[in-house]
Formats: C-alpha cells, sequence, structure tokens
C-alpha cells in the first residue's frame, strides 16, 4: 500500500506526457519528425528563413510554377523566391504586407491564382498566431533550425558553376505525353472564375498596401507548353487576370527562347528551362527596373 500513491504519480505524470505529445503532434504535425518533402515543411522552412534574414531587394512570390526558379538560378544576390508549392501568391502577399519591412520590388507569379490563400501560415508569419506552450518553444525553434541547416543555399562559387552546366546541356529529351496528357485533362476541368476573380481582387488590395509601403509590385506570367497555354482552365484565369491588370506598366514582359523551353508535364519547368526564364526575368529587370547582375 505505502506504494500506490507513488504508483498513482507515476501514471498522472505518464498521461500528462502522453497527453502533451498528442497535443504536441496536432499542433506541430511534421515539424516533430525529421525533415520531409510535403509542400508544409518546406512552406515553413522558406517563410522561417525569411523573416529571421535581412530584407532582401526582391522577392518571388507565386505557386509551384514560380517554385520551380530556385534562388540559385538567380545571378541577382539579394533576391528571395517565397513561391510556395501546391499555394497561392496571395499567401505570401498578405504575410509580406504585414512585415514592418518591405522588398524594394515583389514579383508576382500569376499563373496559378484560383487557390486560396493558406490562412494558418499568414497568422502564423503575421504575428497574429495564438501564443505557443512555453514548453514546447524549444522544440519548434530547435527543428526550424535544423530544417533550415538542412536546405541551406550552396554557395555562390557552386551555385554558379551549376548554372554553366545546365546551360552547357541541350535540351531535355523527356517524353512527358503522359504527364503532359493527364495535366491536360485537369486544365479543361472546372471552373476558375468564382477564386481566381476573388484572389486577384485581394492582389489588387495589397498591391496597393505593399506600394505605399515603398515596394515595387510586378505581374509575371511564366510559359506554360503550348497545349497546356490552350486549355480552357489556363485561357480562362489569364483572361480574369489581365483584365483586372489591364494596366501594362504593373507587367514585367520575359521572353524566353521557346524553343529551348521543356517542362515536366506541361505545367512545371525542368531544371534548364526554369533557369532560361531566370534569365530572361533578371534581362527584363535590367531593362525595366535598372536591376543589374553582379
Amino acid at each position: 500500500m505505502s506504494g500506490l500513491p507513488w504508483l498513482i504519480r507515476c501514471a498522472g505524470v505518464a498521461a500528462a506526457l502522453l497527453l502533451a505529445c498528442g497535443l504536441a503532434t496536432a499542433r506541430f504535425g511534421s515539424a516533430l519528425q525529421q525533415p520531409s518533402v510535403s509542400t508544409r515543411d518546406g512552406s515553413l522552412v522558406t517563410l522561417n528563413r525569411y523573416l529571421r534574414e535581412p530584407v532582401p531587394e526582391i522577392v518571388l512570390v507565386g505557386s509551384s510554377v514560380a517554385w520551380r526558379l530556385k534562388e540559385e538560378y538567380f545571378s541577382l544576390p539579394r533576391l528571395r523566391n517565397l513561391a510556395l508549392a501546391g499555394g497561392s501568391p496571395v499567401t505570401a502577399l498578405e504575410i509580406l504586407a504585414r512585415q514592418p519591412s518591405l522588398p524594394k520590388i515583389i514579383l508576382i507569379e500569376t499563373n496559378i491564382l484560383s487557390r486560396d490563400a493558406d490562412a494558418e501560415l499568414i497568422a502564423r508569419y503575421s504575428g497574429g498566431a495564438r501564443a505557443e506552450a512555453s514548453f514546447l518553444r524549444p522544440v519548434r525553434t530547435a527543428v526550424a533550425a535544423y530544417e533550415t541547416w538542412n536546405h541551406a543555399p550552396p554557395d555562390p562559387a557552386r551555385a554558379r558553376a551549376e548554372r554553366d552546366r545546365l546551360l552547357g546541356q541541350p535540351p531535355s529529351t523527356f517524353d512527358n505525353k503522359v504527364y503532359l496528357e493527364l495535366a491536360l485533362r485537369q486544365m479543361n476541368e472546372g471552373d476558375p472564375t468564382t477564386p481566381a476573380r476573388a484572389n486577384v481582387a485581394r492582389v489588387r488590395e495589397l498591391i496597393d498596401d505593399l506600394e505605399r509601403g515603398g515596394s515595387r509590385a510586378l505581374l509575371v506570367e511564366i510559359p506554360f507548353e503550348a497545349e497546356i497555354e490552350d486549355a480552357r482552365f489556363v485561357a480562362m484565369s489569364k483572361a480574369i487576370v489581365h483584365a483586372a491588370f489591364p494596366d501594362q506598366a504593373l507587367w514585367l514582359p520575359i521572353d524566353p527562347p521557346r524553343s529551348e523551353l521543356r517542362w515536366a508535364d506541361g505545367v512545371h519547368l525542368d531544371e534548364r528551362s526554369a533557369l532560361i526564364v531566370v534569365r530572361a526575368i533578371e534581362r527584363a529587370l535590367a531593362e525595366r527596373e535598372g536591376v543589374r547582375r553582379p
């Protein structure tokens, strides 16, 4: 009987620990595991890094289409890619608009504007997230540090060598027919009208807010494969975006050599093609905004 209170206390502590683990798993999910390839993990790494480092001169926001334009492909040193795979450019724009300091130029990919903004990410990185339990903060901080270290950008010399290697290769001969047909079926279904109109209206408001804060916002269209460009969903989305933003001064026109471009599925550029599009963006920035490569 003398050991019964001790046993009860142990059981209580064990139950409390199990409850805490369950709450932590529900609250943080994959953040308490080894880094994974989920889009949410990638978004957390990207946004953690942005808010921890000095404000860059140029920021690119968008969906998985712009996410393929890796930071290491750019020659511009103070550029950050906040495009979120599987997400909407509205998410990053909302977060940027709530920061005390803004980048000089914000490039907004307009290819995919039919997805809802991620309210959870916006709250978490805009100072509106609910305060976390103090005993979990060190765990999350350690996980964020490990994720960021594990995804550290390559050094400039290695990035330059990789760019030269990619550009020295011929265009890919990968046959994407199966993936292209699947993407075409998806792009010819559904109606983007309602979400796209809501998102372009919000983008318009956010552009006004960002420009009042001293930023220059520019819209960018990244090329799709020709068949995808003609798909119903894409054509309708493009018409909505251009009707909402008729002022050509808002657009950064890019003109990469289409004969050199290849896509994994008609939508997402392969690595070499992404680099070619990055070079086209840098040329356009130099011509329109005076931004020069080092």
